[in-house]
């Protein structure tokens, strides 16, 4: 029963510590978004690059999520190559930096910690202030559970076991860098595996034998995470990724010969736990150091060795090919009927990622989302290859086939911006909601759900005025703007006198039911202009609106 309670405090304080390193690095994403965004945007240089790097491990607390954010940034092609890599090992530089300040005495910081993160995330009014208090708390949490740690491996420290495992590990260097690197591999952190180490030196379990190669394995499998993370995206994160834990795997083997061949009791420090402390920040110093100068290298190492996948995504889902036919391009008539038929394809995939959002909205499908997403590149893609197509396009002094080509044009930024409206407010107004478990209330999902089903028809209205040019649909489509907007301002007033009424499911799903209605508004509006284009052609649209001037 003793070794059950001791499994348990042991398995408690761990997840305490895995989950403070969480809360850490989602409050400062989610509370600071943009700034760390521009952050990552600014990266110029290999300096910057790792300075940038360094400053979002040490923020977030987690070298993996600073990776995965350039990782990211690596794919929608932000970046080249060699600048994410200089800001992987920045990264893995700051989360050094991390375990050194977390390992500090901060038994008078913790409480302090606790009760301002309590308060902002419970008092702030804004979000920012909320997830900043939320990474706080994170940070209190972090030192708790390391005073935690301790007490519970208190036991371990009479065993009989435990210096057996820990001299064989000593000698077995190779077993224990794969050790190390599997630990962190299960935790999916290094700073945590790393702080794990640093408690059980302290306490004198681990000699310094067998905790460097724990530690150098802890840095090959804090690199593995994203590696497999990324396994299955862009190929420009994988071979970032990839490229990263190239270097630091090949830097940790090196490291472990040299402690092999100079003895590992040379290091600076009182202590096997400061010993432990200042490899990690020399290995990660001298890392950046070589690394890099290499990066280039790297990184046209891993462009060889990682390609593109073959298989295109939004194929796989079952997105029709490019409609435009290059060998028309000499030919003006030809070619604004070919963009016609692209931007029939644009508005059909369109409507295939907006058909299904309210019932995105009731279950929060992961798959369903994902699958959007992959279709909104599909639209960004279609959006870029007109434009290029149709400045390819000679009109010749032809005025009426030219602003044909710019309305074309400008249908397909309309269309790709309900594209954006889609995924980047519909769908995460859904994961929002299914993230904080909300329910609407009965009346105002089902007036979301009728303007839905107002915007569907409205876009089935538009492509077939995009087809036809009839102007009696086209006039139609119009008026159908005009019924939206009042349509969504009377939802807006419904749902005010229910909040004043003090519904409680109104008052929780308030600011996503207010931006649901403005993005279906704005949505409706893109695809009217559809109808406007076609009248506006026909001399069927005034000048302005504005009463002649008294």
């Amino acid at each position: 029963m003793t070794a059950y309670l001791f499994l348990l405090h042991v398995a408690g304080a761990v997840a305490l510590l895995l989950w403070a390193v969480h809360m850490v690095h989602t409050g400062i994403e989610r509370g600071w978004q943009p700034e760390i965004t521009a952050l990552l945007r600014a990266s110029d240089g290999p300096v910057r690059s790792v300075a940038v790097g360094t400053g979002l491990a040490v923020v977030l607390q987690s070298a993996t999520a600073a990776g995965m954010l350039a990782a990211a940034f690596a794919a929608k092609g932000m970046f080249a190559l060699s600048t994410g890599l200089a800001i992987a090992l920045g990264a893995d530089f700051g989360s050094a930096l991390v375990v050194l300040l977390l390992s500090l005495d901060m038994s008078v910081v913790r409480p302090i910690l606790l009760v301002a993160g309590a308060a902002l995330f419970f008092k702030g009014r804004s979000r920012r202030v909320r997830q900043s208090g939320r990474a706080l708390v994170g940070l209190g949490l972090i030192f708790t559970a390391l005073a935690l740690l301790g007490e519970a491996t208190a036991p371990l420290r009479e065993s009989e076991l435990v210096p057996l495992a820990a001299a064989y590990l000593g000698k077995e260097a190779v077993t224990a860098l794969l050790a190390g690197a599997a630990i962190a591999w299960l935790f999916h952190s290094s700073v945590a595996t790393i702080l794990l180490l640093v408690v059980l030196a302290g306490h004198g379990l681990v000699p310094i034998e067998a905790a460097a190669p724990l530690l150098l394995g802890a840095n090959i499998g804090g690199a593995l995470i994203p590696f497999v993370l990324t396994r299955a995206g862009a190929p420009e994160a994988r071979r970032m990724t990839a490229g990263n834990l190239l270097l630091r795997g090949a830097g940790a083997l090196i490291a472990l010969l040299g402690l092999q061949v100079l003895g590992a009791r040379m290091l600076p420090g009182d202590g096997v736990a400061q010993q432990i402390i200042w490899l990690h920040l020399m290995f990660n110093a001298a890392l950046v150091l070589a690394g890099v100068p290499l990066r280039g290298a790297v990184a046209r190492l891993m462009e060889r060795l990682i390609h593109p996948a073959v298989a295109d995504p939004a194929a796989a889902i079952g997105v029709p090919p490019s409609c435009l036919d290059e060998a028309a391009v000499g030919d003006p008539g030809m070619a604004l009927a070919s963009t016609t038929r692209e931007l029939l394809r644009m508005a059909e995939i369109v409507a295939r990622m907006f058909e299904p959002v309210m019932e995105i909205y009731k279950g929060g499908d992961p798959d369903k989302i994902r699958e959007a997403r992959v279709m909104e590149a599909a639209i960004d893609q279609a959006q870029s290859d007109i434009k290029l197509y149709l400045a390819r396009v000679s009109f010749d002094g032809d005025a009426t086939s030219a602003r044909r080509g710019q309305d074309l044009a400008a249908i397909a930024v309309n269309l790709e911006y309900v594209g954006d409206a889609i995924t980047k407010t519909l769908l995460r107004l859904a994961e929002t909601r299914r993230e904080q478990r909300l329910k609407f209330s009965p009346t105002g999902w089902r007036e979301l759900a009728e303007l839905h089903q107002q915007v569907v028809e409205n876009m089935r209205l538009a492509r077939n005025v995009l087809v036809s040019r009839d102007l009696q649909q086209a006039r139609k489509l119009v008026v159908e703007k005009t019924r939206m907007r009042e349509a969504v301002a009377e939802s807006q007033r419904q749902h005010l006198q229910r909040l004043k009424d003090g519904t409680e499911a109104s008052l929780a799903t308030s600011n996503i039911h207010l931006e649901t209605l403005r993005a279906l508004k704005t949505i409706n509006s893109l695809m009217a202009s559809i109808g406007y284009l076609v009248l506006d052609e026909a001399g069927e649209v005034l000048d302005h609106r504005l009463k002649p001037a008294g």
